[in-house]
Order: structure tokens, then C-alpha cells, then sequence
């Protein structure tokens, strides 16, 4: 393959364009809730409903799109979710735009792993973390400027200007992946049998067990980043506001740290991962109420917070080496479950034990990862039936 950075580099737009378009909704949910006439709970269905489809669905569409060619897969994601928000745009329908959320749910796990797995088939076999971790700087910077670009778009032009800007990026995308794609045949496909008997495996279990605790942790507490900081901390909407940006700008460095450590030596930096993540928490947890010391705390959160993506996806990865596609859906779908039990249990933290106490629940969670990741490594490197893993462990230098 002759030039693979352009390609990588544009698999990661194509994550931002999806992120832009997944999360872009929670900042515009008033303003849709306005033209729309609708009650800001119903609108909140808008986010729900596409989390809840991923995480439901997103083996059995990876699964459905196992035999067909990678690029057709991805360039057919990228034009449904241009199309989506296009529909956004246009529409005065509350139902409309809940079904065209539903539809790119479908197709959202499906370029996730197509984009994982193809990110590190086009590079050498010691660049394959710096790749992954190329692809998820798309979250990241759908998360630093995408949400705050499409909030901006529409409070300051219009709605449907914040929805045409989601559809221009996944566009980009798409004009991307159609010129620089490698064209290669689908190849042989895995059988459903095959894919399937990975689940068969306990160690894939405690690294999905890992995912679903470390996206429980990171969420538990992020997903009310603005109810810590104005009820414990006192900051005002403005300040919070900028901070929410600052949190997302130290994202894409601290991808890039843990893609790095990740390459060093993966094993302790996965164990190693939750542990500094319980660690904050009890940082922030006791400088809350201060502002200065909270705006510190919450730089480092942002740093962590970026690298459970690409530490998590990693993990999970060395045991799904011989289906790799339907591995990567499956680290979608449960770092989603992951996304639902946080923020469930976050609210109801909040709301028996009050906002100061957040924190704790995020630490709990980040223990429990801890514990998953453990017991992973007391069964070892190699997961039974795995032909490929001492090759590539030795390629790569895994230690158990």
C-alpha cells in the first residue's frame, strides 16, 4: 500500500463526523425542543434512542456487514449520516428526526469497526496502536470542537446551519474514502460461526466486563460535568462553558499520551488506567469546592478521559485477534452499556446523596475495571483457539 497516512487521517474525519452527528443533538436538544414544539423530555429521546440502537444492534449489523467490501461499508455509513443530518435541516417533524436518528444508529458500530480494523491492517504490525489511536482522535476532536462548533452554529445562525455543518463534515469524509480507499475484494469471509465463537471465550468476557466498567467510570461523572461544576465548585454558565471547551482541547493530547504508553508496553498501561482514573476522582472529590484547584483537576480529567477510549479498545482487541470487526462492535456496543449504567447510576447518586458525592461513584467503577482487568491477566496472554495471538504477541511484545 503506498501511502496509508492520508487514508488513516481520513477514517478519522469520518469519526468526527459521526461523533459531531451522535452528540451534537445534546447541544441543541433546547433549541430543537423550541422549534419543534416539543417537550424537552421527549426530546431527549433523540440521544437516548441512539445510544440504546448501538448498543442493541451493533453486533448484528457487523455481523450482516462481515462479507461485503470494507469500502463500500464505510463510504455507504458516511453517506447515511450525511443524509441524516440533511434530514435534520429540513424537517419540522419531531418523528422524522427520531427515525433518522435511529437509522445511522445502525450503521454507527458497523464504521467503528470496519474503520478500527481496516486503520491497522493498512499499516505495519508496530504501528497498529498509533493507527487505532489516529482513528479515535476523531472522537476526541468530535467531542473538543464538533459539540461546541454545532452548539455555536445554532444559537448563533440556526439550527438547520448546525445540522448542515454535521452533513459537510460526514460528506468529507465520504469524498475521502472514495478517493483514497484502497478498492480490494471483500476476501474471504468469516462465518457467522466463526465470528460468533469468540463469546465462547472467559477472557473476552472479563475484557468486555473492563470496557463496560471503564465507560461506566468515565461517564458516571462526565455526563454531569456542568451540574459538579456550577452546584460544588460555584462557577457561573460562562465559566463552565469554557472549561467544557478546555476539557476537550487537553482530549487530544492526552490521546496521544496514551497511545504512546499503549505502544510501550500495553499491559500495565491498561492495568495502570484505572487506577490513576479512581485517583483523580479522589482529587476532585477533594478540591470541588475550590475553583482554581478544580480547574486543574478537571485538565487532568480531560487528559484520562480521552485515553479510556484507545486503552479500553486495546484490551479488548487481544482477544478478539481472529475476528477482529466483531470485536471492535462489540467494544461499541458495551462501552455504550458502559455509557447507560454510569449515567443511570450518576443520576441517582445525585439525587439521593447529592452532586459533591459524584465523584465516588466514578472512583467505584474505575475499581471495578481495575478488578476485571486482573482476573483477565490471571488467565493469561492467549485466548484458547486463538491461532494468531503468539505470532502477534511476539510481534508485538505482549507480556501476560
Amino acid at each position: 500500500m503506498r501511502k496509508t497516512g492520508p487514508v488513516v487521517l481520513t477514517l478519522s474525519l469520518g469519526v468526527f463526523g459521526i461523533i459531531t452527528t451522535e452528540m451534537g443533538v445534546v447541544g441543541v436538544l433546547p433549541r430543537i425542543s423550541e422549534e419543534l414544539d416539543v417537550p424537552a423530555a421527549e426530546a431527549g429521546w433523540l440521544v437516548g434512542v441512539f445510544a440504546l440502537v448501538v448498543a442493541v444492534a451493533g453486533p448484528f449489523t457487523t455481523l450482516l456487514a462481515s462479507g461485503v467490501r470494507r469500502k463500500s461499508v464505510l463510504a455507504a455509513a458516511l453517506a447515511v449520516f450525511a443524509a441524516s443530518n440533511a434530514v435534520y435541516a429540513l424537517t419540522d417533524s419531531f418523528p422524522v428526526m427520531l427515525l433518522f436518528r435511529i437509522v445511522p444508529a445502525l450503521f454507527h458500530p458497523v464504521f467503528f469497526a470496519v474503520a478500527l480494523t481496516a486503520a491497522t491492517r493498512l499499516v505495519a504490525p508496530e504501528k497498529a496502536t498509533r493507527a487505532a489511536t489516529t482513528v479515535f482522535a476523531g472522537v476526541t476532536l468530535g467531542f473538543a470542537f464538533g459539540v461546541p462548533i454545532t452548539s455555536y452554529l445554532a444559537e448563533h445562525l440556526s439550527l438547520a446551519a448546525a445540522f448542515w455543518f454535521g452533513a459537510g463534515a460526514n460528506l468529507l469524509a465520504l469524498l475521502g474514502i472514495l478517493a483514497l480507499f484502497p478498492s480490494e475484494p471483500a476476501g474471504q469471509r468469516l462465518s457467522y460461526g466463526s465470528q460468533l465463537g469468540i463469546l465462547h471465550r472467559p477472557r473476552l468476557w472479563l475484557s468486555l466486563s473492563a470496557v463496560v466498567f471503564v465507560f461506566a467510570a468515565m461517564f458516571s461523572v462526565y455526563g454531569y460535568f456542568a451540574e459538579y461544576l456550577e452546584r460544588v465548585t460555584h462557577l457561573g454558565g460562562s465559566a463552565t462553558g469554557a472549561l467544557l471547551m478546555a476539557f476537550g482541547a487537553v482530549m487530544v493530547l492526552g490521546n496521544l499520551l496514551f497511545g504512546r504508553l499503549l505502544e510501550r508496553d500495553p499491559v500495565r498501561t491498561v492495568t495502570a488506567f484505572p487506577v490513576l482514573y479512581a485517583l483523580l476522582y479522589v482529587l476532585l472529590r477533594a478540591v470541588g469546592p475550590w475553583a482554581v484547584p478544580t480547574v486543574l483537576a478537571v485538565l487532568l480529567w480531560g487528559a484520562m478521559h480521552s485515553g479510556g477510549l484507545v486503552v479500553s479498545q486495546t484490551w479488548l482487541a487481544r482477544d478478539a485477534r481472529d475476528a477482529p470487526e466483531f470485536g471492535n462492535s462489540l467494544f461499541i456496543s458495551f462501552s455504550n452499556l458502559g455509557i447507560t449504567i454510569g449515567s443511570a447510576v450518576g443520576g441517582l447518586v445525585v439525587a439521593t446523596a447529592g452532586t459533591h458525592q459524584l465523584p465516588w461513584a466514578g472512583a467505584v467503577f474505575a475499581l471495578a475495571a481495575l478488578g476485571a482487568v486482573l482476573l483477565r491477566r490471571r488467565l493469561g496472554p492467549q485466548a484458547p483457539g486463538d491461532r494468531t495471538a503468539s505470532r502477534v504477541q511476539r510481534r508485538t511484545r505482549v507480556p501476560s
